[in-house]
């Protein structure tokens, strides 16, 4: 989520224990993983690469999600216009990260429909004909082309899965908790040591969760483009040319990754109900709920700072527990995903050079690795 170009002096690259470089300077360039690609995003615009599976693999019917698409590579580029560009009180602190975080979750999810749709069988035409005759086909074919037409996921579909999610995130991760918490109130006589149990017993659910998912077969090559992510985007910012071979040399953690995010959001989210005390349940419901936002904004800043400063030995010490868990969330890639992601990051460099923009272009970028 960095919004600054890193001092040029600074060294590039610096040697990690297990070998792997990591790049010491810091762009606003950020990313995520998706359906067999990797979605990126600049100052003013992102894209979406996507391997396509081959004509063999669709007439073969359902591919599993651990079976790697052997097609070709298609990009999909959009503009990107943020709303801190237009209001200035949205560039404040922490308000400004409230922001960010929404803009990044909407793109997110299309990023997230574009590659889901790019792994659909087209529908053929021809195949109708055959089928249903003439006047049906016609219809189908109402658009003048006569070619496939590329199937698509419902937008609705997509808009409730977003509600849902969001919807599950609050619920387990503070709800949940602060339940538990209401139900030993009585015995602890202590706002201390309520606000210690209710911040363990969220931490915990997240790290549980992130174990749990870290272990879905089904995730492991959407887990390999994250670290091919991660890696493009170190190699970018390392200054090195962008090749698959140049990008493997890199970690597959990065301080900017929305893993180590989430941790900071876990432990913000104690020293932020800390002060409100022990009031009624429904008032602690309540805040749990309405307080979201503030810890968001407030982690924001933090992992700002830290893709900023990223250098400094005490900075890199305290993102060392995020830079773990990503271990958990990222795999190896290979060069062909690698290739997927590189394709990614250059389609937004075609468009604008984010090394060379002036401060009122980066008005409003904060981007998330």
């Amino acid at each position: 989520m960095a919004s600054a170009v890193a001092d040029r002096a600074a060294p590039a690259t610096l040697l990690e224990d297990d070998g792997e470089l990591s790049a010491q300077r810091d762009a606003p360039v950020g990313g995520q993983a998706v359906l067999e690609g990797v979605m990126m995003r600049g100052v003013s615009n992102w894209a979406v690469a996507v391997r396509k599976p081959t004509a063999e693999q669709l007439r073969e019917g359902e591919r599993s999600p651990e079976e790697a698409a052997l097609g070709e590579i298609e990009v999909t580029t959009l503009p990107l216009e943020s709303a801190m560009k237009r209001h200035r009180v949205l560039r404040l602190p922490i308000v400004r990260g409230v922001v960010a975080l929404g803009g990044s979750m909407v793109i997110g999810f299309r990023a997230l429909e574009i590659s889901a749709n790019a792994q659909l069988p087209p529908e053929d035409a021809q195949a109708e004909q055959a089928q249903v005759g003439e006047a049906q086909v016609g219809e189908a074919q109402a658009d003048g082309t006569g070619q496939a037409q590329q199937q698509e996921i419902p937008r609705a579909v997509w808009a409730g899965t977003v509600v849902v999610a969001v919807a599950l995130s609050v619920v387990l991760f503070f709800l949940i908790p602060v339940g538990i918490t209401s139900l030993i109130k009585s015995q602890l006589h202590s706002s201390i040591l309520f606000w210690v149990i209710e911040g363990v017993i969220r931490t915990s659910l997240f790290l549980g969760y992130m174990a749990l998912l870290s272990r879905v077969r089904d995730l492991r090559r959407v887990f390999e483009y994250h670290g091919a992510e991660h890696k493009t985007i170190s190699c970018y910012e390392a200054g090195l040319p962008l090749t698959p071979a140049n990008a493997k040399r890199f970690s597959r953690l990065h301080p900017r990754c929305g893993t180590s995010f989430l941790l900071v959001v876990m432990i913000v989210a104690i020293f932020v109900f800390a002060p409100i005390g022990l009031p009624a349940w429904y008032w602690l419901m309540a805040t749990r709920v309405l307080g979201v936002p503030v810890i968001a904004g407030i982690s924001f800043e933090l992992i700002k700072f830290a893709g900023r400063n990223r250098a400094r030995g005490w900075v890199r010490a305290l993102m060392w527990p995020g830079l773990k868990l990503q271990l958990l969330t990222t795999r190896e890639p290979d060069l062909d995903q690698l290739a997927v992601a590189i394709a990614a990051l250059q389609a937004v460099l075609d468009r604008e050079t984010p090394g060379e923009l002036s401060a009122a272009d980066l008005v409003g970028v904060e981007v998330v690795a």
